[in-house]
């Protein structure tokens, strides 16, 4: 199954630097619950349209992350992972967002098929979208306008031979 991690670049780090980012994960995948918060069936959906979803669901996450790793440049990561079936628990309880899932086994540099990270260009959005991520959650309307401005900024796609150098661009 393809699960998307959130991540900052210090993880993207130590996924290089180690080969492998350990367990256990909270992630994010195409699920019966995420396709339920869409309200789209099996025979309706499209799955790029959910793995999205998912990819949008981790890069959210990935501004709690960077709130305590103040070290990271101010830019979303996500890692996008294939990993077996049997290595992931649903997490669908009514508090958790759609299509968290739970990831038991280490995540190895092998199994990923790419990452995704914001452009410089977003490092002010995300900076601020950062330092009020968590009121959003709350319900803040001013807060979510600011956490909407970071997450209108898309995403680049990297290839895993990418990230290395990448980082060391950083």
């Amino acid at each position: 199954m393809r699960v998307y991690l959130p991540a900052t670049t210090t993880v993207l780090r130590t996924l290089v630097d180690e080969g492998r980012l350990v367990g256990p994960h909270t992630a994010f995948a195409v699920t019966a619950v995420l396709r339920g918060h869409y309200a789209v069936s099996e025979a309706e959906a499209d799955t790029e349209e959910l793995e999205y979803a998912a990819l949008l669901a981790a890069a959210r996450a990935s501004l709690r992350l960077l709130d305590v790793d103040p070290l990271a440049p101010r830019r979303r990561a996500v890692v996008a992972a294939d990993v077996t079936d049997d290595a992931i628990a649903t997490l669908d309880e009514p508090h958790i967002e759609a299509g968290a899932v739970r990831v038991t086994a280490d995540i190895a540099l092998r199994d990923v098929a790419s990452v995704h990270l914001d452009g410089a260009d977003a490092e002010d959005d995300v900076r601020a979208a950062v330092n009020v991520v968590l009121e959003a959650d709350l319900g803040s309307e001013d807060a979510q306008f600011v956490v909407d401005q970071a997450e209108g900024h898309e995403l680049a796609w990297y290839a895993t031979q990418e990230i290395g150098p990448l980082l060391d661009l950083l």
